[in-house]
């Protein structure tokens, strides 16, 4: 298991950001007795995230060595936050799949961002626990724990490999439950932070008669996580601690490419561009947690309702 510490001195990628003139107008209003409490809170929720919305937080993102991951901590850093990339493949070349955490922290850190690159496999144990350990070492308490990392299997039930079944519910399940857990604590003494699940459009019931190449038990492991993001939001709803669950849609990641679920005959509407899924997320981890939490929401949606623009990223590896 291998950690950097890496700094870096000014915010990255900082977007143009536009005051609200319906919050200001709201909060005179108000002042003027002719508007709600209510009605000033809601707009200031749907405002967009200021530029430096994540200065000085801590940030866990696993599964960040490419793709979604990637991108949730470029944006994350541009926003201010202290980012911790983890994944298993260390460099780009050290696994068949483009990217790796170095190459994210060295993104980062060219910048003006932090960040520090820990080494974890978080279907074992101990790998879990050093994750926590070496980021409170160089960072601090984690304020905001980001469950991306994903194992996949497209095989029927039939013919599904008992390794294969334990070992993706051990990563998107087990996982997930046990580094919540493991910051939960520092987070319930601080009456605040944000937990969030990346979880898929498979978890969705299928149609009877739609068929299916596999995708069983990957959508069992993504019901299960939104479940428990929903069960464990409720649980700490008055602890100042949000906890949601988004789904992108199909991104075009090395991943996904590499299972072929992104072709020729993919509808342009079903893809999710990476820069709208990064900011959709942001955006769940930012602000009011008991006016955003216990979501089981889609990237899209997040997009929508809170009139957000992405901002540019840099290259995404391997896409």
């Amino acid at each position: 298991m291998i950690e950097q510490r890496r700094q870096g001195h000014s915010h990255m990628f900082v977007p143009l950001v536009f005051v609200s003139e319906r919050l200001a107008v709201l909060a005179l209003a108000l002042l003027a007795g002719r508007c709600s409490k209510d009605a000033l809170v809601m707009t200031a929720i749907k405002k967009p995230c200021a530029p430096d919305c994540l200065a000085g937080k801590v940030a866990i993102i696993t599964g960040a060595s490419r793709g979604i991951g990637e991108a949730i901590a470029y944006r994350f850093a541009a926003a201010g936050a202290k980012v911790v990339v983890s994944a298993r493949t260390l460099h780009d070349g050290d696994h068949a799949l483009a990217g790796g955490i170095e190459n994210v922290v060295d993104t980062i850190l060219a910048e003006g961002g932090q960040a520090l690159a820990v080494r974890a496999d978080i279907a074992l144990p101990e790998h879990r626990q050093h994750l926590i350990e070496a980021t409170q070492k160089a960072f601090g308490k984690v304020d905001i724990l980001v469950n991306n990392a994903a194992v996949t299997y497209f095989e029927q039930v039939a013919q599904f490999r008992e390794k294969h079944y334990k070992l993706m519910f051990c990563v998107q399940v087990e996982a997930p439950f046990d580094l919540a857990q493991r910051v939960l604590t520092g987070m319930v003494e601080r009456r605040s932070g944000a937990i969030l699940n990346i979880s898929s459009h498979a978890a969705i019931h299928p149609a009877k008669d739609g068929g299916g190449r596999g995708g069983t038990v990957y959508g069992m492991c993504k019901a299960a996580l939104e479940r428990f993001s929903t069960g464990l939001a409720s649980e700490v709803y008055a602890k100042g601690i949000a906890v949601n669950v988004i789904s992108p849609g199909l991104v075009a990641t090395p991943g996904v490419l590499h299972h072929n679920l992104i072709n020729d005959e993919t509808p342009a509407e079903r893809v999710t561009p990476i820069e709208h899924m990064a900011e959709a997320c942001l955006r769940l981890v930012h602000g009011d947690a008991r006016s955003l939490t216990g979501r089981v929401t889609y990237a899209a949606d997040i997009m929508n309702e809170f009139q957000l623009s992405p901002v540019t990223l840099p290259p995404i590896q391997g896409v």
